[in-house]
């Protein structure tokens, strides 16, 4: 996927649940992706949460 520059587990701060953690090297609004492109919210029924490698304050 484009951008896309790891994958991996963690928990949510602010909810406490287990998420799938996708590291990207920049952040592109959904609508700048291609279909193919694009992280979905859940994997297998368990949140998605993308962070951007190159902005430190990105939550």
């Amino acid at each position: 996927m484009a951008n896309v520059s790891g994958v991996g587990t963690g928990r949510d701060e602010e909810s406490g649940e287990d998420v799938v953690v996708v590291f990207v090297t920049r952040k592109v609004p959904r609508d700048g992706l291609r279909p193919e492109d694009t992280i979905p919210d859940t994997l297998e029924g368990i949140p998605v949460r993308v962070l951007s490698m190159d902005d430190p304050s990105d939550p």
